[in-house]
């Protein structure tokens, strides 16, 4: 499918927030409470994602892609965040694609992508957490590369404790 990978610009942010609320409420249906999905509001996360947007560190990415003139999906990544981060290892922070869109090869296109630029810019390795029961997303990652790597863990997400697990991946360099 034709589309097209470009960094983000805060006029993204409507786009943005609208794939997340169609993503999360497919990908989550049966992993965060029913209510809390359906109460989710595209305005509310665009107005989140135009505040992240607007404050994005030289060391930050966010990657659109869009096919044909629609933005479809978005990717964010830059340093890992934990304390103990090595300046060696990246991280996938978000990855949404519009669910009408999956199984297309676009994911694995921005995968690729934002992967492909954290080793540009030196990173060596990078993770991401996922929640536990998104199998979807979980094979995706397996299939290109993917390990998980330590226990599980709870962890609240937008006012929502999920259970996630971490992948790494070595990059090249």
């Amino acid at each position: 499918m034709e589309h097209a990978i470009r960094n983000a610009s805060i006029d993204d942010a409507d786009a943005i927030g609208a794939v997340v609320v169609r993503a999360w409420q497919t990908a989550y249906r049966g992993i965060m409470p029913d209510d809390y999905l359906d109460g989710l509001r595209a305005e509310q996360r665009a107005a989140m994602w135009q505040g992240l947007l607007a404050d994005l560190g030289p060391d930050r990415w966010v990657r659109v892609l869009t096919v044909g003139d629609e933005l479809v999906g978005f990717a964010s990544s830059g340093p890992e965040l934990t304390d103990v981060g090595d300046g060696e290892t990246g991280e996938l922070y978000a990855i949404n694609l519009d669910p009408d869109r999956w199984g297309k090869g676009l994911g694995r296109a921005l995968l690729a992508e934002v992967t492909q630029g954290l080793a540009e810019v030196g990173y060596r390795s990078v993770v991401l957490w996922v929640a536990t029961g998104n199998e979807r997303a979980r094979r995706l990652y397996e299939f290109e590369g993917w390990t998980t790597e330590g226990p599980p863990r709870d962890a609240e997400i937008l006012g929502v404790t999920v259970n996630e697990v971490r992948y790494r991946k070595q990059l090249d360099a």
